[in-house]
């Protein structure tokens, strides 16, 4: 229905004009009948998005990752929160107050009378008061989470740099207590030479890490750390490295168990104070070398960690560049602070003897499937050991941190980020420059985390176990299978990586019998099955009557219930049946002979 010509126009809502200029400045005033006063509004917002559409559309990821983690940045845009809050008020209020007078102007006609005065409404004044409150509230949260970035950002507590000992949880010993491990088995007493506690030499001058340079493989020590305050402990129990080549985006997971001993100390001051070997449980190490200046550079802060990339990357063959540290409560914070963690328990973790708090041993079950956990039972799932192995100990940390990755949503996460940011501060140590993080996050947003190489460095194919010695409970590493196995991450396919723990885990014992005339054929099958994960060697004697055409396998004394992946695994290489056979005076699980027709098989040169 049209008006009727000479009408008045309809007065506008100075509570509409003011909401419009709150969804963008200058729609208010074109609203009350002010075109001209509605652009130049309009013109700064639009001018200013423009231009950082246009900066934006020119950098990369990684420029833009590190446009908005610099501090200077994130200072500025504190600033300049402030100066649009201001602008966004100004423009409000001018949209209210231009619609007012627009109405007065409408009501006073030819203006003869004089401009009439309007009457505030409490309701439209209310409604503006509103406007204004949702407006700053919006800036204000825009605030805080820039000052919890920078908050982050600029703590030495998570940085670690010169000296950021005001954050070290006390890891000083009490009273009669010693710097040994921790722990069940981990406790057990050591034959090995320990130096003293004291620097015997020169203190070691400070170094600055070189920064990654974007192409070669990167390698960052993920830690768990057991830190008890007043007991004089501080265990490495979780040794985990992340390897990521930068060209095919492929990760790899190296796992050490924390029980691991004589691996090799890296050249230098380290092995002429303790020998070729850390004749120690690995978890020791750190404790060991922070407070010798004169073993690795570094400040007290950083030291401890400086000697913990250099044995672990000599032992792996690799440059271990970065490392981060989460202690175990404070992991629980951070897991609680992200609202938990879904993890597909893939076997039921039952352990009747995990530590609690005060000591004790309590009963820890978790069934298999579907499982969303807070952050004391995602602990307690990583942590578990009796009732297991180290190697499913191992897989079932590397599966934590993985899920982890993967459910961290930065819309979930954004309501939480204050007692997050509360959480990392008390928990995470990382010696990656913070200029170093754009990059990093760059490409850790392009890798695929659903196609991840695991190792998990355990016995019997990675490590020899002894359930009892002078020492305790040990393993020993196999050093040149180790090294392999991460200079082969990359090529070799992850599938045979799962075939061998699975083949070393059913722990059959293979003998290869040589029934041809070539002399070195034995040995070298049996190299390629021990490769495999299995322990496989090639005794001198020879099997007895003719030489057989084809291979053959006899499975001994009713080993075959216990190994069916290995008899499978055996029957699909060779290509034959095996056969089952009783003979006590036979010491051995299998024997192969090799026959005329045996393919030529042969492991792949070490590196």
């Amino acid at each position: 229905m049209h008006e009727p010509a000479g009408a008045r126009p309809r007065a506008r809502s100075p509570f509409a004009a003011a909401f419009l200029s709150l969804i963008f400045p200058g729609l208010g005033q074109l609203y009350a009948g002010a075109p001209s006063r509605a652009l130049a509004f309009a013109a700064v917002p639009i001018l200013f998005i423009a231009l950082v559409a246009g900066v934006a559309l020119r950098l990369d990821r990684v420029e833009l990752f590190g446009l908005v983690l610099n501090p200077f940045v994130l200072s500025s845009a504190f600033v300049l929160n402030l100066v649009i809050l201001v602008y966004r008020l100004v423009a409000i209020i001018d949209a209210y107050r231009v619609a007012e007078f627009m109405n007065a102007s409408v009501a006073s006609g030819d203006g003869r009378a004089g401009r009439v005065r309007t009457r505030h409404s409490a309701l439209s004044v209310a409604g503006l008061l509103a406007v204004v409150l949702v407006m700053t509230g919006s800036h204000v949260v825009v605030a805080r989470y820039d000052m919890l970035a920078l908050d982050v950002l600029d703590s030495d507590c998570i940085f670690i740099g010169d000296d950021s000992s005001d954050c070290e949880l006390d890891a000083t010993p009490a009273p009669g207590a010693t710097a040994a491990p921790s722990g069940g088995a981990s406790s057990a007493p050591t034959d090995s030479p320990e130096p003293e506690a004291t620097p015997i030499g020169s203190a070691l001058p400070d170094v600055t890490i070189p920064p990654w340079d974007g192409k070669e493989r990167l390698n960052i020590l993920l830690i768990g750390s057991d830190q008890r305050p007043g007991e004089g402990t501080y265990n490495t129990d979780t040794l985990i490295v992340v390897s990521i080549d930068p060209i095919t985006k492929q990760v790899a997971l190296f796992s050490l168990p924390r029980d691991t001993v004589d691996v090799p100390t890296p050249p230098g001051p380290a092995r002429k104070a303790f020998g070729p070997v850390y004749t120690r449980k690995i978890n020791a190490w750190f404790t060991q070398v922070r407070g010798r200046a004169d073993l690795f550079p570094g400040t007290k802060t950083t030291r401890g960690y400086n000697g913990l990339k250099a044995i672990i990357g000599n032992l792996y063959g690799i440059d271990v560049k970065y490392f981060v540290e989460v202690n175990f409560d404070g992991f629980k914070a951070v897991v609680d602070a992200m609202g938990g963690v879904t993890i597909n328990v893939q076997v039921p973790v039952s352990d009747d003897r995990f530590p609690s708090v005060n000591g004790s041993l309590r009963r820890v079950y978790i069934p298999s499937g579907i499982q969303h956990m807070n952050g004391v039972e995602a602990l307690r799932y990583a942590r578990s050991r009796y009732g297991s192995n180290d190697f499913d100990r191992g897989v079932r940390q590397q599966r934590v941190l993985l899920s982890l990755r993967e459910q961290a949503d930065p819309q979930d996460l954004i309501p939480r980020l204050p007692s997050l940011v509360t959480a990392l501060k008390k928990t995470v140590k990382t010696d990656i420059p913070v200029d170093q993080l754009a990059p990093l996050l760059g490409l850790a947003s392009e890798v695929d985390t659903k196609n991840i190489r695991s190792y998990v460095f355990t016995p019997p194919f990675y490590q020899k176990e002894h359930l009892s010695s002078p020492r305790g409970y040990i393993i020993v590493p196999y050093v040149s299978k180790i090294r392999a196995a991460v200079k082969a991450a990359f090529s070799a396919d992850p599938a045979d990586e799962v075939e061998r723990q699975k083949l070393a885990q059913e722990g059959a014992v293979v003998w290869v019998l040589n029934g041809t005339s070539d002399a070195g054929r034995g040995t070298a099958i049996a190299g390629y099955l021990d490769y495999h994960g299995l322990a496989a060697s090639a005794p001198r004697q020879k099997p007895s009557g003719a030489v057989p055409a084809d291979t053959t396998i006899v499975i001994y004394n009713g080993a075959g219930p216990n190994l069916p992946g290995t008899i499978a695994y055996l029957e699909k290489t060779f290509g034959v049946k095996a056969t089952e056979k009783t003979d006590p005076a036979i010491r051995t699980d299998i024997v192969i002979t090799v026959g005329r027709k045996t393919p030529g098989l042969e492991a792949p040169l070490a590196p």
